[in-house]
């Protein structure tokens, strides 16, 4: 059974600040908690990562899924369909990204998930709150370090 889940954040970046990071998946590792490795297996035409494939750890053990990117409405917004995955029968998302009167962002991130395992509900809430918070707390976390002015 899918289920949608839609979250909100704002970070205080610009939109193509965030932008920046949610597409340079060879530090994914370097934010995404959960993520372990990233390959990137196609690009399109203007050389941005087309298919990736990520390793992440997931209910206790490592799982495998690969994801198409649609940039359509870059900069303000990233979607992607799962292609493949070992737990995941679909792992489909966006994220939107609005810039604020203040000068940061409101990014919405959606995400359409069903595991080709049944799970208790209790224990797939766990999960979706986990790849929530990576999605969003760490990305914040990490775009915001970046933008801090460096302590010397």
């Amino acid at each position: 059974m899918q289920e949608q889940v839609v979250e909100r954040m704002i970070i205080d970046a610009s939109p193509e600040e965030c932008f920046a990071v949610l597409t340079d998946f060879a530090r994914y590792s370097e934010w995404a908690a959960d993520v372990k490795s990233v390959h990137v297996e196609s690009t399109d035409d203007t050389g941005r990562a087309s298919v990736v494939t990520f390793r992440a750890a997931a209910f206790g053990r490592s799982t495998s899924y690969t994801l198409r990117y649609d940039y359509e409405g870059s900069p303000s917004s990233l979607s992607w369909v799962q292609v493949d995955g070992d737990l995941t029968g679909q792992l489909d998302g966006s994220y939107h990204l609005t810039p604020t009167e203040s000068g940061e962002t409101e990014i919405e991130y959606r995400l359409v998930v069903d595991l080709k395992v049944p799970l208790p509900g209790f224990v797939k809430r766990r999960a979706e709150g986990r790849i929530m918070g990576t999605a969003l707390r760490d990305l914040k976390a990490f775009v915001e370090a970046r933008k801090a002015p460096s302590a010397n």
